[in-house]
């Protein structure tokens, strides 16, 4: 099966009816990933539509073009291999906007954790990377063998929100010390040595998720700098919009979904937006039985006054 048929874009009902793109509209897609999003979108669009799609990794704009080839005829297209906080200079350069819908779909893809050589899981034996796009500078194990440890027990509390990171960092350094990290599953079982997995209580539908989640959320975060690229996004984009246009942000986890959340309460506040959802957009069971990826996702939208 290809990378482009095993991804699942999630809440795709939720987000072609709430941003409604009008016929012969202009979107933006700044997390375009395999483009599941995206081709919906423009169908729903027709004839004489556009898109910018963009997304930090580069494999994913491969997929993307390859799964949307069919649209050409009918759509503009230009995919280009940027993060969606550079949305403002990508759009200028290639001459599209303002647009009248843009989707940000936050977090790691299935494709990316799929991969073990990207080094996004635990699952699987891979190299400490979790970056996603390939040529930057810092890794997970650049992380985790060259900090001190205030720091990395610092990240892993604050965008793990891990209550053991002083204990996973202690481990960290010492096992450093004795010889640097290579892979995944090294520090994985690092972690394990510091927070031993707990027991199962049968009381409790949902076992206990595994000691390295929430450290490898923090790494990855901190790897690809996505809360502070996702706060420097959000007025930009709502700058992009044409008067109606709506942006929608489908979030993960509350690490994400709180800047989202608070940026569209204040620009309502202060009159530049208009709050189509007033609660998170949540999966229905359908789309979580078929797809179990769907259960955390939060999908918020923002109009632009017209």
């Amino acid at each position: 099966m290809s990378e482009t048929r095993e991804h699942v874009p999630v809440l795709l009902e939720e987000v072609l009816s709430l941003l409604d793109p009008r016929p012969r509209a202009t979107v933006l897609d700044g997390t375009i990933g395999a483009g599941g999003h995206a081709r919906a979108l423009l169908e729903r669009a027709g004839k004489g539509s556009a898109l910018l799609g963009l997304d930090r990794d580069p494999r994913a704009i491969e997929l993307a073009r390859e799964g949307l080839a069919s649209l050409a005829p009918l759509s503009r297209l230009e995919l280009v291999h940027a993060s969606y906080d550079e949305a403002p200079e990508v759009a200028a350069r290639v001459g599209l906007g303002p647009f009248h819908a843009i989707l940000l779909d936050l977090g790691v893809s299935s494709m990316q954790l799929d991969r073990p050589e990207r080094g996004f899981t635990f699952q699987r034996e891979g190299p400490l990377d979790m970056r996603m796009d390939p040529s930057s500078p810092t890794t997970a194990a650049s992380i985790v063998n060259e900090a001190s440890e205030e720091e990395p027990a610092d990240l892993i509390f604050q965008l793990g929100e891990e209550r053991f990171s002083r204990r996973i960092a202690r481990e960290v350094v010492r096992a450093r010390n004795l010889a640097p990290f290579r892979t995944t599953l090294e520090l994985a079982r690092a972690i394990e040595r510091a927070v031993p997995r707990p027991r199962r209580d049968r009381r409790r539908k949902k076992a206990p998720i595994h000691p390295a989640t929430r450290t490898f959320q923090a790494l990855r975060i901190a790897v690809n700098e996505e809360l502070s690229r996702l706060e420097r996004a959000l007025p930009r984009l709502v700058d992009l919009l044409a008067p109606g246009g709506r942006l929608a942000v489908i979030s993960f986890h509350s690490l994400e979904d709180r800047p989202v959340k608070r940026f569209f309460r204040a620009s309502r506040e202060a009159g530049r937006g208009l709050l189509v959802t007033r609660r998170a957009v949540r999966a229905g069971e359908a789309e979580i039985a078929r797809n179990p990826r769907a259960r955390s996702a939060r999908l918020r939208v923002l109009e632009r006054p017209s």
